[in-house]
């Protein structure tokens, strides 16, 4: 079994879901009492959220890759960021690495195109929705299209990330809001939704929605694990 670096705590309710997620995908593989080998590198999220609103991304990429070569030096066989925004500095990250990155938009499009869909809506925070870092990787290297919501309704899934589910709290108000942005980009003509946000899929399930939605914390976590079972 190979071990996986995680880099987590953006925030921690969602990098709960990756060690779950994980392990259980392991031990659904090899089945007994087997568990993932794993190192996790828990970052303090309130110093990583302020220099992301100060578009301090060079700091990030400079504090992400000083982890990500930690964990190497541990002994982690690759490397996952768990935070959907933070792949903005991913490519930074991965250069300076001598074991792979497995990256969360290329593990997302291989489930998106096993489904067959082309033309996707993508939630996250402002920086995921906004920068080309995401978009710009689906479509050039996957042929996938990646519609956003308008301004105002970025600006409300933005704060409701920020202010509420990375603090832990699930409000229905927020949950109602969210499903109504789905619906509009599904009359937008977006097939299904890529959740880009690790702590989105607290809030909203497949049940919720009128379209397929794409758990990027599901889909990254498993391919973590099958990269530590490869």
């Amino acid at each position: 079994m190979k071990t996986i670096g995680l880099i987590g705590g953006m925030s921690w309710e969602s990098s709960l879901e990756y060690y779950r997620i994980i392990n259980e995908h392991v031990k659904e593989r090899l089945g007994g009492l087997h568990s993932a080998e794993c190192i996790l590198y828990s970052v303090d999220f309130e110093k990583v959220e302020k220099l992301q609103h100060a578009g301090k991304w060079r700091q990030l990429a400079e504090l992400m890759t000083s982890i990500a070569l930690k964990l190497q030096e541990t002994g982690a066989d690759g490397i996952a960021i768990c935070s959907n925004t933070m792949h903005k500095v991913a490519e930074e990250v991965r250069e300076s690495l001598k074991i792979p990155l497995i990256h969360i938009v290329d593990a997302t499009a291989v489930e998106i195109k096993r489904e067959g869909l082309k033309k996707m809506a993508l939630l996250g925070t402002r920086f995921t929705m906004e920068d080309e870092f995401y978009r710009r990787r689906l479509k050039e290297k996957h042929g996938i299209n990646a519609i956003i919501p308008g301004e105002t309704d970025r600006e409300k899934i933005h704060r409701i990330i920020y202010s509420e589910l990375c603090k832990g709290i699930v409000k229905q108000s927020s949950k109602r809001e969210t499903v109504r942005i789905i619906r509009r980009l599904a009359a937008r003509g977006a097939e299904g939704v890529i959740l880009g946000c690790t702590e989105i899929p607290i809030l909203v399930k497949q049940e919720d929605a009128v379209i397929p939605l794409f758990n990027t914390t599901e889909i990254h976590a498993k391919a973590a694990a099958e990269f530590i079972l490869s």
